[in-house]
């Protein structure tokens, strides 16, 4: 019937706003990949979008196509974490995406160094941001807190100690941070991805090109960073009463972190 159709559309219309009009999203590790990705979503769906980031240059150029802002972010820097909370006037969403892998090292052949950068990127930074953010969203009368978090924060492998530990780190911040703001006006929600191709995560984690090349070799469509942000603008574009607690997203291909198709 005419005049039923769902518009999925985000060009606006006199009587449909964008849904992120009015709302400022920040987003953590934008610099490449899924928080990229994520910034350009969100401005696409109205928001106005913070980036944030060590690599100021990329982040410059990003805002600049998406009509966002860029403020240089050093999560593992406490200072740097207090002048980018200082620099926002209001924050409706953060999505704490900054994160990453740095080796593949079985656990016999543990480097300390490694799972200590590890962890203190990926929890003690979202823990920093989060603990600075939190007055903002909550003043914000509906705040959403996005963990980007892995498929790893759910099972381990082989391999994968200090990601995995660090990733199963972020989970339980998330699960924990949920109910102690029970009853508040703020959201949590988390994104667990499974296997994303992006420019980054495999070659920073393996040292190597070929490497890099052979986690994702006759893999049929791993995931994007499109789809990723795709899943974390759906999120926070629910009603607000609407809570994602937890979304796990995988390829077609991968059936678990173990079992993947790959075509010979």
């Amino acid at each position: 019937m005419p005049g039923t159709e769902t518009d999925h559309s985000p060009t606006p219309r006199p009587d449909r706003p964008l849904p992120g009009a009015g709302r400022t999203a920040v987003v953590t590790g934008a610099s490449s990949g899924i928080g990229a990705a994520t910034a350009v979503r969100l401005a696409a769906e109205g928001f106005d979008v913070v980036v944030g980031a060590r690599r100021i240059d990329r982040l410059t150029e990003l805002a600049a196509s998406i009509g966002g802002r860029a403020l240089s972010l050093d999560l593992t820097d406490p200072s740097s974490v207090t002048a980018f909370a200082d620099a926002l006037d209001r924050v409706d969403v953060l999505v704490n995406n900054a994160g990453g892998a740095f080796d593949a090292n079985r656990v016999e052949h543990a480097d300390l160094e490694s799972w200590a950068r590890t962890y203190e990127v990926n929890v003690l930074g979202t823990v920093r941001l989060t603990k600075a953010l939190l007055p903002a969203l909550r003043a914000s009368g509906g705040g959403d807190v996005v963990f980007v978090s892995s498929t790893a924060a759910l099972v381990s492998y082989e391999g994968g100690g200090s990601y995995t530990a660090a990733k199963h780190g972020v989970h339980t911040l998330a699960e924990t941070l949920r109910l102690e703001l029970n009853g508040e006006p703020v959201r949590v929600l988390e994104i667990a991805p499974g296997m994303v191709r992006t420019e980054e995560f495999s070659l920073n984690r393996l040292g190597s090109a070929g490497e890099a090349d052979a986690v994702y070799r006759g893999v049929r469509e791993p995931l994007l960073a499109d789809d990723v942000a795709d899943c974390i603008a759906w999120a926070v574009t629910r009603p607000h009463h609407v809570n994602i607690d937890l979304m796990i997203v995988r390829p077609l291909a991968q059936a678990t972190q173990y079992k993947v198709a790959r075509d010979s």
